[in-house]
């Protein structure tokens, strides 16, 4: 009797491995219903063959939660991330399609809610010390306020949609340091990534509180920064503002999607 289990045990452990090296295995998500919350690094925008009916909010068909469920065939899939979402507007308006059979859900929210765009702004326009002084601004928002209302809507997420296995994934860093590149002063290129950094590590505690998946995508970027040579980012782009510093369509596909495949 004792060797009938043990080769039993021994038996389900060969083919728990067996799925896990051949990718046969249970996913999380399985192939239930997948909810795609967030900004505009969940949307899309940037990486351009966006849907028509998104209207501002610039949902792409190349952004990675479009990418995942093409692959993965869910049995319903709800786009409601938006170009220049913060966190009350994934409470206000995003949160609809979660229900108890929700089997995934995934969000990327934060950066607008820490000042992303005027960060940039006056680090682009202004000098070293204006780009530090306001990135130690948001920081500090990101010490104080923030974690709070990543908290509300997590919660809600949960409320919602108590079955599902919820990814929250993070902000890559901007600028690959060390190397001749025009533009922003090394000063300024250093202090951005630090505030990214400062950032995801905020999201990433927040995320693991509440249970959550991180899906860290810093490494999957590495190489493909701005001044990299082989960047998965838009520069600044003066004739498409909105573009600016967001994701590519490579971006989204090399950069985003396999950090949820392996979370998901």
């Amino acid at each position: 009797m004792r060797r009938s289990r043990f080769a039993a045990y021994v038996g389900s452990l060969l083919l728990a491995l067996a799925a896990v090296l051949t990718g046969t295995g249970t996913a999380h998500a399985a192939t239930g219903p997948y909810v795609a919350l967030g900004d505009s690094y969940s949307s899309g925008v940037g990486s351009g063959s966006y849907i028509g009916s998104s209207g501002d909010c610039k949902r792409s068909t190349k952004a990675y939660p479009y990418l995942w469920a093409a692959a993965h065939s869910p049995s319903s899939f709800a786009f409601t991330a938006c170009s220049g979402a913060r966190t009350g507007d994934v409470l206000a308006s995003q949160l609809t399609p979660l229900n108890t059979a929700t089997a995934l859900v995934s969000i990327s929210i934060g950066g607008n809610d820490a000042g992303f765009s005027d960060v940039m702004t006056t680090c682009v326009l202004q000098s070293d010390s204006a780009c530090l002084a306001r990135i130690n601004t948001a920081k500090a928002y990101v010490d104080a306020t923030l974690p709070g209302q990543l908290d509300n809507v997590y919660s809600a997420i949960t409320a919602r949609a108590p079955n599902a296995h919820v990814v929250v994934l993070g902000y890559p860093r901007f600028y690959k340091l060390g190397t001749t590149c025009l533009g922003l002063s090394e000063t300024k290129r250093k202090a951005i990534n630090d505030a990214a950094d400062y950032l995801d590590t905020a999201t990433a505690k927040r995320a693991a509180n509440h249970g959550f998946a991180w899906g860290d995508v810093r490494s999957t970027f590495t190489g493909h920064e701005l001044c990299s040579g082989s960047a998965w980012l838009h520069s600044l782009n003066l004739l498409n503002i909105g573009e600016s510093y967001h994701p590519t369509a490579a971006g989204q596909s090399g950069g985003y999607l396999p950090v949820l495949n392996s979370a998901a």
